[in-house]
């Protein structure tokens, strides 16, 4: 008997020492906000692993909840940390997508001299303003390309690790912390600083920053049931009025002031067994996501410092082999099984489907849909087109959710250049465009554009796509212009020609992807040509012309302005027709391209020009015309004409700022060009030879567009001053 109570008392002793293991307490990590800052974060987790913490539920706030929300869906310190280095800030921090995914149509809106910033208007004709700065597209889709294994987790507390994260309600001040939801979407209006991003439309309510009302969610921990808080507190000392110098730092000055107080008292319930971590963050801003590693850094070592605290935190052996083997993450990479699309939007629903490249019954392709949502929003349409991945059962169906813009689909673009040629002799163009969006649901619009000034100009174009693709589409369009037109006579000018055009036709054409476009047309137009300066005794002539097109155009440059990478090709030939009412036949093609090259902050453009009449023609209504930056720099703004044309350039900038994380960046370029060009008659009356030019420039890329002082000289004893607003080459 005593032999069988000996192996009994031998079998139970483990279970009895086990039972008899103090019962770990639950720690609670809170994550505050900070911005840029918050990246501090990784640094702290990258410490708490290595010390072997078990972090049992998270509450983040702001960049805080970003942070957290990661690690909490399952993603390693080292993941976190690859991430933070690695993610362009400027592009998510910004709506713009990247301009190789912007339909080509779009892309045709940045060849005028017209700024980049557009007004826009709703249908009712009112001004229609946004809501924020920054409406967060690129940042939604960066978020939910992240957690996308998340998609099918509407309850926090079944992630890997439970998680809260908390946000405002800007139209009561409410703060409003969130255990469900679509994790990507509740992270998103976690850190929608007022008026910089816009409120997050959530279950009825308008979500702002967390921050607002409480930024070290230690509250919200202990609502979760943890025992010790690990509190990470990356607020900001307020600076005084002479550190306020920049409008950074008054954006951070808003940021703190906006946080401090719901902070101290957070700080204040700090329990005695509670861990403050308190990274050393004083040299670095809410806008510094360039320091990210030294941010980092600074998380770490102000965790690691606390290593004999923290080390009472550590689990047993057997609970953390328990815990880990829970919070293993789901499969990231869900294989689709239907795609639905919810639009609110004025284009049809055929529209947006017709973008989503995404194949049916193969896995996620993250970048390809993300390429497909910069060209969806690139169309004008959508205040944001986001997109989220629902589960049920073995099918993964993928949502596009298309919301409408709210301040209107209607825009209003405008843009100012002036000339001098140091001899008395400018020339300046205002100008101005107006586009109607959302005709119809297939995307009809109607451009109209107007320029007073040296040249005048007035053009309405009708643009209807004859797909739900935009792919073929037919544009019929009426033009008038105005402009000055030098007669010259063995290379000197004997008059000045005001030559003014009317005109109308039609084009149907058809885009290549994003970058091309093909279009076939025919028009007519007729005018006049009077003398405006010179020999009065030189006659006056009217003239009809009628002509069929056909012109190619490529553009995978991008940035309009200060391209550094791709490359710009259009080609076209015209044709005039008697048979169509144009007074003589005669053909006419013009090239024009230009390649960008970059190395770091350097880049160098080559390109050039070449314009060529085939047949004999009236002299001043078939000429080309050059002159102006970059353009034989050295001449005033189209001071030359022929019927003939032909110019090679080559083009070289540098940018002399560091490179902003914000979408507020303001680069300064300094560069020079190299030039050479000639204009010819066909009846060898007028020949330029060939003239040899340069330039240097000074361009700065403002919120308005690039505005460019340039000066210019050239071999025929020419010079010139230039200011361009909103057109660079």
């Amino acid at each position: 008997m005593r032999r069988l109570l000996f192996c009994l008392l031998l079998g139970f002793l483990p279970l009895l020492l086990h039972a008899s293991e103090a019962p770990r307490p639950k720690v609670g990590l809170v994550l505050s906000g900070g911005a840029a800052r918050g990246l501090a974060h990784i640094g702290v987790l990258k410490a708490l692993e290595e010390q072997g913490i078990t972090i049992d539920a998270i509450a983040g706030t702001s960049m805080g909840a970003v942070v957290g929300g990661l690690y909490a869906s399952g993603y390693k310190v080292d993941e976190l940390e690859k991430l933070a280095l690695s993610i362009d800030w400027q592009a998510a921090l910004s709506d713009a997508p990247p301009r190789e995914d912007v339909p080509f149509r779009r892309k045709q809106d940045d060849r005028d001299f017209l700024v980049k910033q557009k007004l826009s208007f709703r249908d009712d004709g009112s001004l229609g303003l946004p809501l924020g700065v920054i409406q967060g597209q690129n940042l939604a889709l960066l978020l939910e390309s992240l957690l996308a294994h998340t998609s099918d987790t509407r309850d926090f507390d079944k992630l890997p690790i439970p998680f809260r994260a908390v946000t405002t309600d800007i139209a009561n001040g409410e703060k409003v912390v969130f255990r469900k939801g679509h994790l990507p979407q509740v992270i998103r209006a976690s850190m929608s600083i007022p008026a910089v991003f816009a409120p997050v439309e959530l279950d009825g309510r308008l979500l702002v920053d967390g921050g607002m009302t409480d930024n070290i969610p230690l509250d919200v921990a202990r609502e979760m049931g943890v025992d010790i808080a690990i509190v990470v507190d990356i607020g900001t000392p307020l600076r005084n009025r002479k550190q306020l110098t920049t409008v950074v730092d008054v954006l951070n000055q808003s940021i703190t002031l906006m946080t401090r107080r719901n902070s101290e008292e957070q700080l204040a319930a700090l329990h005695a067994d509670d861990v403050l971590i308190q990274p050393a963050l004083a040299a670095f801003g809410v806008t510094d996501f360039g320091k990210a590693q030294e941010m980092i850094d600074a998380g770490y070592r102000a965790t690691r410092i606390l290593d004999a605290r923290l080390a009472q935190l550590k689990p047993t052996e057997t609970q953390d082999a328990e815990l880990n083997a829970a919070r293993q993450p789901g499969q990231r990479t869900p294989i689709i099984t239907a795609i639905r699309v919810e639009n609110d939007s004025k284009v049809d629903d055929a529209v947006i489907r017709y973008y989503i490249r995404q194949p049916i019954g193969a896995p996620l392709d993250l970048g390809r849909l993300h390429s497909d949502m910069g060209t969806l929003y690139g169309l004008d349409y959508f205040d944001q087109v986001r997109y989220r991945v629902v589960h049920k059962g073995q099918d993964h169906t993928l949502v596009i959710s298309a919301s409408g813009k709210r301040s209107g689909t209607d825009y209003l673009r405008v843009g100012l250049n002036l000339s001098d040629d140091m001899r008395g002799d400018s020339a300046f163009n205002l100008g101005a465009s107006y586009r109607v969006n959302g005709i119809n649901r297939l995307g009809a619009e109607w451009l109209t554009r107007a320029q007073i000034g040296d040249k005048q100009e007035l053009y309405s174009e009708f643009y209807q796509p004859l797909d739900v693709g935009s792919r073929y589409f037919v544009a019929p369009y009426a033009s008038f212009e105005a402009q000055n037109v030098d007669s010259v006579l063995d290379n000197d000018p004997i008059a000045q020609y005001r030559v003014e055009r009317y005109g109308f036709g039609l084009n149907l054409g058809r885009q290549i992807g994003n970058n091309g476009e093909v279009r076939l047309g025919v028009g007519q137009a007729w005018g006049e040509a009077d003398v405006r300066i010179g020999d009065q005794d030189l006659p006056s002539e009217s003239f009809n012309e009628g002509f069929y097109t056909v012109k190619y155009s490529y553009d995978s440059l991008d940035n309009v302005y200060f391209p550094h990478t791709g490359k710009e090709v259009s080609l076209t030939f015209t044709q005039f027709e008697p048979g169509l009412s144009s007074d003589t036949r005669y053909r006419q093609w013009e090239l024009n391209f230009d390649k960008a090259m970059s190395h770091g902050p350097d880049t160098l453009i080559l390109g050039g020009r070449y314009g060529r009449t085939l047949d004999n023609a009236n002299v001043v209504t078939s000429s080309f015309l050059l002159g102006g930056a970059r353009q034989l720099s050295g001449f005033r703004e189209d001071a030359l004409s022929g019927q003939n044309v032909s110019l090679m350039r080559a083009v070289y900038y540098r940018r002399l700022t560091p490179r902003s994380y914000l979408p507020l960046d303001f680069p300064l370029y300094a560069g020079a060009s190299l030039e050479r060009g000639r204009a010819w008659n066909n009846d060898n009356a007028f020949d330029s030879g060939y003239i040899n030019a340069a330039s240097v420039f000074i361009g700065f890329d403002t919120p308005l567009g690039p505005l460019n002082f340039t000066y210019g000289l050239n071999d025929a004893d020419e010079q010139a001053v230039y200011l361009n607003l909103g057109q660079t080459f």
